[in-house]
């Protein structure tokens, strides 16, 4: 059955999980938005205000141990509570890589602030040094995904909320300049429909994205990781478990060999996100859950309700 593989102890609204293995070690260590669920305030406040949480698993993801939250992601000159979205991290040039989604203060509604994608890095995956802001599209990106691409640049694909909510996508050749590169996939503006949380990996031979449409996870491939063609949706159909009986939301991949491990989060008890509905601390609860991705005849194929989660660690 799909049981949850985590749930924020704290907060108890875990979402938009990325997991990295600590390099020469069996360590997986899993990123997280800590909404709070249980946070008394108007709007979606409950939403904003949200830190990064930790937890760390010694054996391959079947369990999970909280670690906290990240320190030092703030701007310096913002005073207060802020907004800490969606992380990406990844290891590459020698250091890890964060890039996470940020908000200053904790709005109580969505529109006419300001979000932007900072760049953080890190030795070791604790402690992270604020390198810059992301010049991309427009100042309203969130979700970032990044990835080494067959020509040799990194792209980094984010949703564009100034702009119908598309994917868009910017290029780079040391992952600290970026410039950008135009729309992935498009949005409510260009034909396309509104979406979050990209997510890019390769798997069988062909390069894939998954995008979130609140409806389950739209996938897309490509042979190139710059034109792609939609296969249709994934995860729309509820999983087994108690806990994992709506669609999936904000997903990561973790590639091991042949198969892969697409990390969820799903809000339990309500099968809809930010909305009236979500006014109480049950309905707004959300938990991390897993499934199995394969490749059969370049057509992308899920698994939902699986066992325990066993990843293989990398080594260098």
């Amino acid at each position: 059955m799909s049981r949850p593989i985590f749930a924020d102890p704290i907060f108890d609204g875990a979402a938009d999980p990325v997991v990295i293995n600590r390099r020469g070690t069996d360590e997986w260590w899993m990123f997280y938005t800590v909404r709070r669920a249980a946070h008394v305030g108007p709007g979606v406040e409950w939403v904003h205000g949200s830190p990064i949480g930790i937890a760390v698993s010694s054996d391959g993801g079947a369990n999970w141990d909280y670690r906290g939250t990240v320190a030092g992601l703030d701007d310096p000159s913002d005073a207060g509570l802020n907004t800490h979205w969606a992380p990406e991290v990844i290891w590459a040039l020698g250091e890890y890589h964060m890039y996470l989604s940020y908000i200053t203060g904790t709005p109580d509604r969505w529109a006419g602030f300001p979000r932007r994608i900072v760049h953080f890095t890190s030795p070791d995956l604790v402690a992270w040094t604020r390198r810059s802001v992301l010049p991309l599209a427009s100042e309203f990106v969130i979700d970032a995904a990044v990835a080494l691409c067959a020509d040799g640049l990194y792209r980094l694909w984010y949703k564009d909320e100034g702009n119908g909510s598309c994917t868009g996508v910017a290029i780079s050749t040391d992952l600290y300049t970026w410039t950008h590169e135009g729309i992935a996939i498009p949005g409510s503006r260009h034909g396309g429909r509104g979406h979050e949380g990209p997510n890019v990996f390769e798997l069988g031979g062909h390069s894939w994205m998954i995008v979130d449409e609140w409806r389950g996870q739209a996938v897309f491939r490509s042979d190139d990781a710059r034109t792609w063609e939609r296969q249709g949706l994934i995860l729309d159909v509820p999983g087994d478990h108690p806990e994992d009986r709506q669609v999936a939301r904000h997903a990561d991949v973790v590639v091991q060999d042949g198969w892969a491990a697409l990390v969820y989060f799903t809000h339990p008890n309500t099968g809809t996100d930010h909305t009236h509905e979500m006014d109480t601390p049950s309905a707004r609860r959300s938990t991390i859950h897993w499934a199995r991705l394969t490749v059969e005849d370049g057509v992308l194929r899920c698994e939902r309700n699986v066992g325990a989660l066993q990843l293989q660690a990398l080594r260098d």
